[in-house]
């Protein structure tokens, strides 16, 4: 941020808290326009209470008239013609300039139709490469201005993405991890699941499971952009994941540290984009991120302490938002506060430090560098403790993912017969229940009537449970023609038979339960070849002793497809999944480890603004 900005926020506010209207007189008249003498005796009565130069207070004046008459123009001109103005904010990362531009389109027109307006005016080629942020989220194309609440003169960013080193422009980029996320997310093979802290599997119904998925797949993208300090990328991406968890249910949004983090990163690449204009949209994230820190780590983060010490990892995160809280405290004209902000962000950052000969240590020992910060960190600079936390660490996840391996396996059991979330069962609750003696069934049944509220569970299996019984479907033997057309798909017959009972010989979840059960891409790989073969009238050798049973039963041209179709399908998905991993950390606190060099350099810039 420049000093000329500085004098802005100055000048700005005691404006307004003196009710001072520049568009009208004593400071303008229609017959005259600017009138000279009131605005420099204006700027040489700022210049003495504020202690800014009389020139500079006057230019500052001068512009905050311009725009103001500006403002006014585009209200009249909306009135008249129903023509919207928008305040268009560019900057241009490469020479780190920030253009303003003033652009014209009706509200009942598409939001495509504002990208065509805007490509013309800066002459591109493609509207495709233009993308609008108003209040925090994308402006979609397919839906018109008004039904996505803009209003006129509403100021915008406006991101025109770069080609990469293959010539690929950003809209194209963003389209494909769009694609492979999803592709991912949809997989049979549960290719992406959640987990805690600890390494513990995280459960919620489907519909949500997948939204939140879906929005951690973008989050993840978008901070590998911001490791390269593509800023408009991950921006593109992270809104792009406030959308999909939008989806989710509030209370459990703001009960999980991921939503909080995402609203923080929104915010910081406000901040490195130089973007002011999204304020109002900034200071919103900031206090949804800082109450759900506190609902996660106590008042003053005091639950947080006791059990981590204040040396944690999580406080590179509480620094940031201590900072950027500062700077949206600043741009509001309230020195003070921001002042406050600031000197409780510079402690933090103190305590964060980390000794570069101790780092190269531990790096020099075979640890990651990720790692061995944030285990310096946690041990207070220890070298023999940070070895102690590393390992610690990698050993608890590994327990935790060993305990959990019977919920995991439960919880794809229901979930592929779950239509709607409303059918979802709680398979940690599934397994507490036969914990305490109740047959799985019963529990899944009850669960299933209860809302998963386990409680309520325990007493309907207490004192209903002959009613309970009686409403489950009665278990049928395994259909023999279909056990046949599976065989001849070549699924073995256990894997088969399995499949037939759990399905309750329904054909089709139970190729769902074979193409989910596959373990490897190689296996499915082989699995696409055999049905292609069968598909195109060939035939192959059954291994098993049912073999002439399966001869001679030939499954449907309609089934041969819809297998062939979702197993093409897990095979799209597995090469989404290499190509999505292929420049992530894969360490499962990646976003703690901040090394907080731009947070230093920030926060001395806006402390030395302070100081002016």
């Amino acid at each position: 941020m420049s000093q000329i900005d500085n004098i802005f926020n100055q000048v700005r506010a005691r404006l307004q808290a003196q009710s001072i209207k520049l568009w009208e007189e004593p400071y303008y008249s229609d017959g005259l326009g600017s009138i000279e003498a009131s605005i420099e005796c204006l700027a040489e009565d700022y210049s003495v209470q504020l202690g800014i130069d009389a020139s500079r207070c006057k230019y500052v004046i001068t512009e905050l008239q311009d725009n103001a008459l500006r403002k006014l123009a585009a209200r009249r001109e909306f009135t008249e013609t129903g023509v919207a103005t928008f305040k268009v904010r560019r900057v241009d990362n490469r020479n780190g300039t920030t253009s303003i531009l003033d652009i014209k389109c009706d509200l009942n027109e598409l939001g495509s139709k504002l990208q065509q307006v805007i490509a013309a005016k800066l002459q591109l080629g493609d509207a495709n490469e233009v993308k609008c942020i108003a209040a925090g989220r994308i402006i979609s194309p397919n839906a018109t201005l008004a039904a996505q609440e803009l209003k006129n003169n509403q100021q915008l960013i406006v991101i025109i993405g770069q080609r990469d080193d293959q010539n690929v422009a950003l809209h194209e980029r963003i389209s494909k991890i769009k694609a492979d996320v999803e592709a991912v997310v949809a997989s049979q093979s549960q290719l992406m699941e959640m987990e805690d802290q600890d390494g513990n599997p995280v459960f919620l119904p489907p519909i949500e499971n997948r939204a939140l998925l879906t929005g951690m797949g973008y989050c993840e993208k978008a901070r590998v952009a911001m490791q390269r300090e593509d800023y408009e990328e991950a921006l593109l991406l992270l809104l792009e994941a406030d959308e999909q968890f939008s989806a989710c249910d509030s209370k459990f949004l703001e009960s999980v540290d991921n939503y909080a983090l995402l609203n923080l990163d929104i915010v910081w690449c406000y901040m490195c984009l130089k973007n002011v204009s999204q304020l109002p949209d900034a200071d919103r994230r900031l206090s949804i991120c800082e109450r759900n820190f506190k609902r996660s780590y106590g008042e003053n983060y005091s639950r947080l302490y006791a059990l981590k010490g204040r040396g944690c990892p999580e406080r590179a995160l509480i620094m940031r938002l201590q900072l950027l809280q500062g700077v949206v405290l600043y741009h509001q004209n309230q020195r003070d506060a921001a002042y406050e902000r600031f000197e409780a962000a510079a402690v933090v950052l103190s305590e964060l430090k980390v000794n570069d000969e101790q780092l190269l240590l531990l790096v020099e020992m075979g640890f990651e560098v990720s790692e061995a910060r944030l285990a310096l960190r946690s041990s207070s600079g220890n070298v023999e403790r940070a070895v102690q936390y590393i390992q610690q660490r990698k050993q608890q996840l590994s327990d935790a993912r060993k305990q959990s391996k019977g919920e995991r396996a439960m919880h794809r059991r229901y979930a592929k017969h779950a239509t709607k979330d409303k059918d979802w069962v709680n398979p940690r609750s599934v397994c507490t229940l036969t914990e305490m003696g109740f047959e799985r069934r019963l529990s899944a049944a009850a669960l299933r009537r209860t809302e998963n509220d386990v409680p309520r569970a325990v007493e309907l299996l207490q004192t209903n449970s002959a009613e309970l019984r009686d409403t489950l479907p009665e278990s049928q033997s395994v259909d023999a023609v279909q056990l046949a057309a599976l065989l001849q798909l070549g699924f073995k017959e256990p894997a088969a038979r399995a499949a037939l009972e759990s399905a309750e010989n329904n054909l089709e979840q139970a190729t769902d339960f074979l193409l989910k059960a596959i373990q490897s891409e190689e296996e499915l790989l082989q699995t696409v070849e055999r049905v292609t073969q069968l598909a195109s009238g060939g035939m192959f050798n059954l291994d098993g002793a049912s073999t002439s049973q399966a001869a001679d039963v030939t499954p449907s041209g309609f089934l041969i497809d819809a297998v062939l179709q979702k197993a093409k399908a897990e095979m799209e998905a597995y090469q989404a999944f290499k190509r999505l991993n292929a420049d992530l950390t894969h360490s499962d606190q990646d976003y703690l480890d901040l090394p907080l060099l731009q947070e230093e350099q920030l926060l001395a810039e806006y402390r030395n603004l302070l100081e002016q």
